[in-house]
C-alpha cells in the first residue's frame, strides 16, 4: 500500500527527517509513535502528499508513483485516495456536518444526490443520524471528530491519515475514536496511518513504529 524508501526533509539547516525507509500493508492500522519534534508529523504530511521531501529514493502510494506526478495529477490523486483526520477536526462552521462531509466529493465532481446520499449512510453509520443538518457549533468534540472521520470517508479512499486524532477529546469519545477506526478498518478494509502520543491506541495498532530524532527506531 505505501512504499518509501530514503525520505529526507530539512527546513532550511534543519534536517527534521533523517533518511526513513517504511513499508505498510493494505488494511494495516499503524500507529506512529515518539517524543514532540521527532519528525512524526512531517512524515505523515509527506506520506500523505500535503507536504514533499527534501530528497528521496521513492515513495509509492497504492502502486502509484508520487514524485513523478505533476500538482493536479497530485491534488486528483489526494482527493480520490486518501483521507484526513486532523487533531482539531478543521470543519467548516457555515455548513451542516452533511454539508462539511459531501465537500471532498463534490470536489471530485461526483454527482450531488449520489454523494448525499453516501454521506448520509456514513453520518448514519457513525451514530449521528439524528445530527446531519447541525453546525459545528451545535455539536460535542467527538460528534465533530466524528463528522472529520466521515468527510476522511467520503471517496472511499485507499489509505486514512490521522494527526493526533483524538488529542483534543475526553477520554471517553477518545476510547469510542479509537474503536471506530478499527471498526471502519474490518468494515471497508481501510488503511490507517495514525500519529499519536496516546499509548492506548498506539498499543491497539498492528503496528507501532516508533521515531527519534528525524528517524525510525
Amino acid at each position: 500500500m505505501i512504499k518509501a524508501k530514503n525520505i529526507h526533509k530539512s527546513y532550511g539547516e534543519l534536517e527534521v527527517l533523517k533518511g526513513v525507509d517504511l513499508h505498510i500493508e493494505k488494511s494495516e492500522i499503524v500507529a506512529i509513535v515518539g517524543p514532540s519534534g521527532a519528525g512524526k508529523t512531517t512524515l505523515l504530511q509527506i506520506l500523505g502528499t500535503l507536504d514533499k521531501p527534501s530528497s528521496s529514493k521513492s515513495l509509492y502510494i497504492n502502486d502509484t508513483d508520487i514524485q513523478v506526478l505533476n500538482d493536479k495529477a497530485l491534488s486528483k490523486f489526494r482527493n480520490k485516495h486518501i483521507g484526513f483526520i486532523f487533531q482539531f477536526h478543521q470543519l467548516l462552521p457555515e455548513f451542516t456536518a452533511i454539508e462539511n462531509v459531501c465537500i471532498p466529493g463534490f470536489i471530485a465532481n461526483r454527482q450531488k444526490k449520489e454523494v448525499e446520499i453516501e454521506a448520509a449512510e456514513i453520518l448514519n453509520f457513525l451514530g449521528l443520524s439524528d445530527r446531519i443538518h447541525h453546525k459545528p457549533n451545535e455539536l460535542s468534540g467527538g460528534e465533530q471528530q466524528r463528522v472529520a472521520v466521515a468527510r476522511a470517508l467520503i471517496n472511499k479512499p485507499d489509505v486514512i491519515f490521522a494527526d493526533e486524532p483524538s488529542g483534543n477529546l475526553d477520554t471517553i469519545s477518545s476510547r469510542n475514536l479509537h474503536e471506530l477506526f478499527f471498526t471502519l478498518r474490518d468494515q471497508f478494509q481501510q488503511t490507517f496511518v495514525i500519529v499519536t502520543h496516546n499509548q492506548e491506541l498506539a498499543d491497539m495498532a498492528d503496528r507501532k513504529v516508533e521515531m527519534k530524532d528525524g528517524i525510525i527506531i
